[in-house]
Order: C-alpha cells, then sequence, then structure tokens
C-alpha cells in the first residue's frame, strides 16, 4: 500500500509591506479622484485639451452620430438621405490618423505655405460673393509701421441730414452698448496722406475709434444709450513691450472694468477693419456706396453658441434690410489667433469688422447708420420678448 504525502506551500506576507502597499493604492487613488474633480470643475476655457481632438470632433457631423446610433438600433438609418445610408469611415480614419481632411485641401496646404493659416477660418454665414478666397483678415503690422508718424489727409464728409424726430423708445439714459477697439490704430488709406500701402494704414487717430463714435451716435438716435471707449490699446501694447497677438490681453482688462462700472451694459461690441481690398469690402445698394461688414466668432470661447445666436439674427436682417452689406459669419480659432476675443465674457458680445483698408469714412458711416438701423430693430424686439417672458420662479 503506497502512501501519498502532500507537500504544502506557506507564504508569508510581512504585514507592514501589505500596509504599505494598500496605503499607496489608496492614496493613488485619492489623488486621482482630486485631479480629476478639479479638471472638471474649472470653467470650459480653462480645461485642458488637446486642439486636435477638438478638430476632429468638431467635424464629426451629426449624420455620422446618426450611423452610430444605428448600430443598435436600425430605425434611426430611416431618417438619412437614400444617398447617405452608407457612410465612409475611411475619411474619418484618415483624418484621425493625419489631420487632414479629404474633403479640405487647406488642411495639408495651410501646414507647406507660408500664410496659408490666414484662410483657417470657418464660413459660418456667407453673404453675396463670400468664399475661402476673401474671407476676412488681418495682418499684424510691424513694429516700426506702429511706431512711425503719418499724417491724416483730409476728407469731404458729406453733410448730416436734418435732425429727426425723437425715437418712441429709449433706454432712459441707460448706457446699454459698451463700443470698443482692441485694434485701436486701424485706419484706411484715404484718411492717410501719402500712403498707399495697405500694410501701413495704421494711425493714433484717424482710425477706427471715429467709427465707433459715428455708430454710438446712430444708436442714441434710435434710443439706445451706448458708451465709446476710445482707449489706445495699441500704445498699452508698445508701451509694455508685447506682441500684437496680446492686444486682447489689454482690451479685455478694460472690458471688464466697463462691464463693472455700467451696470446696464448688454452688449459689447469690438470694432475692427478687415486687411481686404475695395473689390471685396465695398457694395453699392440703391446707387450708393457702403463699406461691407464681417461679424468674427471666436471658436474657443465658453459663450459661442449665444455669440452666434446674436450675429446670426443681426446678418438676417442686414440682408433683408441692406442687401449685400453683411460679408457673413466666421469662426477663427486655433494657432495664430486668440480664438476667444473676449466673447467670453458675455452672451452679447459682437466682434465687427468695419470694411476694408480702402474704404472711406462716407462709406463706413453710411455703414455705421445701417448697422445702427438693424441692432435697434434687434435690440427693442429682445427686449419686448423678455418683457413678456414670465419670470422663473426661484
Amino acid at each position: 500500500m503506497k502512501s501519498i504525502r502532500s507537500r504544502q506551500m506557506i507564504v508569508t506576507v510581512n504585514g507592514t509591506s501589505l500596509k504599505k502597499m494598500i496605503l499607496l493604492l489608496l492614496f493613488i487613488f485619492m489623488v486621482t479622484l482630486t485631479m480629476v474633480a478639479m479638471m472638471t470643475s474649472l470653467k470650459p476655457e480653462y480645461r485642458i485639451s488637446s486642439s486636435s481632438i477638438h478638430h476632429v470632433t468638431n467635424h464629426f457631423s451629426t449624420e455620422s452620430l446618426v450611423h452610430l446610433l444605428a448600430f443598435e438600433n436600425h430605425y434611426f438609418k430611416q431618417i438619412l438621405p437614400e444617398d447617405r445610408k452608407t457612410l465612409k469611415y475611411s475619411n474619418y480614419f484618415f483624418e484621425m490618423l493625419t489631420s487632414i481632411n479629404p474633403n479640405d485641401p487647406r488642411s495639408l496646404l495651410g501646414r507647406e505655405l507660408p500664410g496659408f493659416s490666414l484662410y483657417d477660418s470657418e464660413i459660418i454665414l456667407a453673404g453675396e460673393g463670400t468664399n475661402y478666397t476673401n474671407i476676412p483678415y488681418e495682418s499684424s503690422p510691424p513694429l516700426e509701421v506702429l511706431l512711425a508718424e503719418r499724417e491724416a489727409a483730409s476728407e469731404n464728409l458729406e453733410e448730416e441730414e436734418a435732425p429727426s424726430a425723437p425715437p418712441s423708445l429709449t433706454t432712459n439714459g441707460k448706457k446699454v452698448v459698451y463700443i470698443y477697439h482692441t485694434h485701436t490704430q486701424e485706419s484706411y488709406l484715404p484718411a492717410l496722406k501719402s500712403v498707399t500701402n495697405p500694410n501701413f494704414a495704421h494711425h493714433p487717430t484717424m482710425n477706427v475709434t471715429k467709427v465707433g463714435k459715428k455708430l454710438a451716435e446712430e444708436l442714441e438716435k434710435r434710443g439706445i444709450g451706448a458708451v465709446v471707449d476710445t482707449t489706445d490699446f495699441i500704445s498699452k501694447l508698445l508701451k509694455n513691450k508685447m506682441e500684437y497677438y496680446q492686444a486682447y490681453d489689454v482690451s479685455r482688462n478694460a472690458v471688464v472694468q466697463a462691464m463693472a462700472t455700467h451696470r446696464d451694459v448688454k452688449y459689447l461690441i469690438d470694432i475692427h477693419r478687415d486687411s481686404r481690398r475695395r473689390n471685396a469690402t465695398t457694395v453699392t445698394i440703391n446707387g450708393v456706396d457702403y463699406a461691407r461688414v464681417s461679424f468674427i466668432i471666436g471658436g474657443e470661447n465658453a459663450k459661442y453658441q449665444k455669440n452666434l445666436q446674436v450675429v446670426t439674427e443681426l446678418h438676417q436682417l442686414l440682408e433683408k434690410k441692406y442687401p449685400g452689406l453683411s460679408r457673413g459669419t466666421f469662426e477663427k480659432k486655433g494657432v495664430g489667433t486668440n480664438g476667444k476675443f473676449n466673447q467670453d465674457l458675455s452672451e452679447n458680445a459682437i466682434l465687427i469688422e468695419f470694411g476694408g483698408v480702402d474704404n472711406n469714412f462716407n462709406e463706413l458711416y453710411r455703414t455705421a447708420a445701417a448697422v445702427a438701423d438693424v441692432f435697434s430693430e434687434y435690440y427693442w424686439q429682445a427686449e419686448k420678448v423678455n418683457a413678456n417672458t414670465p419670470a422663473q420662479k426661484q
């Protein structure tokens, strides 16, 4: 009879080491939770993000989402057109791997051609004749251009029209619109003596601030109180030895202070000038020339959707009352641009490009009156809607 011996292995664990391991795991777990909590509690504009992933997800269309839902429920595929029921995944995978969109050659050329990144803007709403060959852009002037002294030319401005009747609606003295000019010294060639180079269209006094003043005057005529900030942010930029792209950091402080000082301010309007030439920035309406306008939206601001809603309605009103005056609405973001344009400070923040380097002040002033006309219509309609909206219960 054979005897079977069993061998047993005894493993001893040091109690102190086990405690240390458990404590280490708990510490890592707590640190991870803390970091996640901190990152998710930050405001959207301060969160860490990947521009590459953000770019890809932005181009992941609603149609693609419907295809994903159709994997679980084929009913969703019924809402797609017959020719779009098959999704080409190869394009998405290719773009994720290379950051190149096969349907948009700019995604490749922008990396290879100097200056082509200017065309990185997206056209949200296109006005008459607007396409990717003539989208608005602002060139950063060399330092010597900003420091140089230039003589302003005398323009023959048209006489003011006869005083109009007092407006039926007013803000009762309240300043509800704040107008400022981040690129304060942006000017126009017709206003500068012996200057023909569009890159030199900058002046410390004969500049976009005159357009801002005119816009405020026209708003006041329509009963809308406005305050104009003519602070020369570019001079402050030069004084502090900052780069041109940091101009929004300088103007931001002024906007925050203005919102605290003028408690009734509801709308922020930042006025700029496009660098495009006359053929892209001028339109003739009823035999009279106007400087065209463009609306710019920062694609990296937390109030993007609200800002877009406002300028969309303004663009549509301009299309209706002054056909061709609006060049459209454009989104700017990514490398080489601010991406916020102070629009994260308010749901009613508007950036308007008034004309281009070749427009004169007669054309600009007509446009300022037209913009004030449609803005007042939008403003009073919005006030009426807000007044008729029942107060929410606390």
